[in-house]
């Protein structure tokens, strides 16, 4: 349960640094782009944004990818910040749901019975009852020290997630349409990387933040991962109530 929780945020950070890792065909120097970023190449739009998305002191990633390992689809919408703390849910192919919470030196994760139930396949009936009920609809801990926590908390934190944004080459990107994306006015920017294709969308007014990036790799199903809420508190709070002290089991 706990690596399939560290699987969706992994993915996540997949997701966005798939922006940066293709290498076709540039802008032409010649087309003297007008408009939104008048005479920037794609690729220096690209740089833009993913300066303005890493300086973010947060952001919310809203979205869904592919789990390589599984060949599941995990959905995940969570709030991150350089300060290392998280908050949000994830779930595995629409079978159930987990909550995660990051705060201090604490990973606190709640999972309902579908998703205990579905993470438990090939156990006997036995144990997944087992654990069904003693875990369902409870909120458990962790302390940031053994190796699945540190695993889950460093996908926590904005600076892990987004780091690989600004390791790989931008010369490939190539500028596309103005457009909108849930009303923020946006210019598309275009990718390929041999069945894979890549297309993001970079905010044209205010700060040129990374909006959503959707990628489409030969037949598989569509993913996207939507940037939102920039600079918005995160809220990692100790849940309330009882707690199951899973390092105490």
């Amino acid at each position: 349960m706990r690596r399939t929780a560290l699987a969706a945020l992994c993915l996540a950070a997949a997701a966005t640094a798939g922006l940066t890792g293709c290498q076709p065909g540039q802008d032409s120097a010649d087309s003297k782009p007008k408009g939104p970023f008048a005479g920037l190449s794609g690729g220096q739009i690209t740089e833009r944004a993913l300066k303005a998305t890493t300086d973010a002191t947060s952001v919310r990633l809203k979205g869904r990818v592919t789990d390589d390992e599984s060949k599941g689809v995990i959905d995940i919408d969570m709030a991150i910040n350089h300060a290392g703390e998280c908050a949000g849910t994830m779930s595995m192919d629409g079978e159930g749901k987990a909550d995660l919470i990051k705060t201090g030196s604490t990973v606190y994760m709640k999972y309902d019975e579908a998703f205990l139930r579905a993470q438990s396949k090939g156990e006997s009936k036995e144990d997944t009852q087992a654990a069904v009920d003693m875990l369902a609809g409870k909120w458990t801990k962790m302390a940031v020290k053994g190796q699945d926590a540190k695993d889950i908390a460093s996908f926590c934190d904005l600076d892990s997630v987004l780091g690989d944004l600004s390791d790989g080459g931008t010369a490939g990107t190539t500028r596309g349409r103005t457009t909108r994306v849930d009303g923020t006015p946006a210019i598309t920017l275009h990718e390929k990387d041999g069945k894979e294709r890549y297309t993001a969308y970079v905010a044209t007014e205010g700060k040129p933040y990374l909006l959503r990036v959707d990628s489409v790799s030969g037949g598989k199903e569509p993913e996207h991962l939507s940037f939102v809420d920039y600079g918005k508190p995160v809220p990692a709070r100790k849940p309330a109530g009882e707690i199951i002290d899973l390092d105490a089991l």
